[in-house]
């Protein structure tokens, strides 16, 4: 039976793709791509060309079928943007597809923005939790941080340019002064790897433009980390007194996970509601 070829690309420098892959993008009738634009000139560089259909999240719905029909009769290779397909794009729901279909599913590896820059991080590598991209609302994103702030194992996130300070604010907020790694424009010309505390982080990155897309790693819970900071407890309940979380179930609540009485909690929640009536 025909098979689906998951084919990894570039994430910057050309000279990373595999020979392997290549042969495949040659060898198959068709490829599905993110954006065939974009596609294209990787594939005019070595001089391929195999047809290109697009499969991105705005026509996955339209695309899936027809694609599973040439599947019926001809190999198909997946390819995204760049890195690795499937990761932080629709390509998983046609992985699921092929492989209800009967299909054989093969993997090219290659390069992967995530694991190249946990790779060189200096922060542990045997256990870590990969969270795609950081929500672009404040509230959400540190709702979505404080979920993962106690979690012994180290933190991969990505994040675009233009959020990168905003995003650093709220990490150091909400998960202390823990070193990371910022990871921009790997692989590509002007790569930067920046190591420390969060807080030099985010003071040498206001300090420059903001360009390339960025990897965020970040170092897990220590071991003795219990109780949170007052900082962080305030940023915690201001996020979820604003989605309409109620001041006793929300004092309940955080102070199972903060360290922090539910006396003083809820005291705190009526002093941040009530400023003027405290003390």
């Amino acid at each position: 039976m025909p098979t689906l070829y998951l084919v990894a690309t570039p994430i910057g420098n050309l000279e990373d793709i595999s020979a392997r892959a290549l042969r495949v993008l040659r060898e198959v009738p068709l490829i599905a791509a993110e954006d065939t634009r974009h596609s294209g000139k990787l594939l005019a560089h070595f001089g391929i060309s195999t047809k290109l259909t697009s499969y991105h999240d705005h026509n996955k719905g339209l695309k899936l079928e027809p694609i599973l029909e040439k599947l019926q009769n001809h190999d198909v290779a997946l390819i995204s943007d760049a890195g690795t397909p499937t990761i932080n794009d629709p390509g998983y729901e046609l992985v699921n597809a092929a492989l209800a279909a009967g299909h054989t599913v093969v993997p090219i590896p290659g390069p992967s923005a995530p694991i190249t820059a946990l790779s060189v991080s200096g922060l542990p590598t045997d256990a870590f939790l990969y969270l795609g991209y950081l929500p672009r609302k404040q509230s959400e994103r540190r709702t979505f941080v404080a979920q993962v702030a106690n979690l012994p194992y180290t933190l991969i996130f990505l994040e675009t340019p233009h959020r990168l300070l905003e995003a650093l604010t709220d990490l150091q907020t909400l998960l202390g002064d823990r070193k990371i790694a910022v990871a921009r424009e790997l692989t590509k010309m002007f790569e930067e790897i920046y190591r420390g505390p969060i807080s030099a982080a985010l003071e040498h990155f206001s300090a420059q433009p903001q360009r390339g897309e960025v990897t965020l790693v970040v170092a897990g819970a220590p071991p003795e980390e219990g109780t949170w900071s007052e900082d962080r407890l305030r940023a915690e309940l201001r996020t979820r007194l604003d989605e309409g979380a109620s001041p006793s179930y929300l004092a309940k609540e955080i102070a199972k996970e903060s360290g922090w009485s539910k006396k003083d909690v809820y005291s705190l929640i009526l002093n941040m509601e009530n400023p003027h009536e405290s003390g």
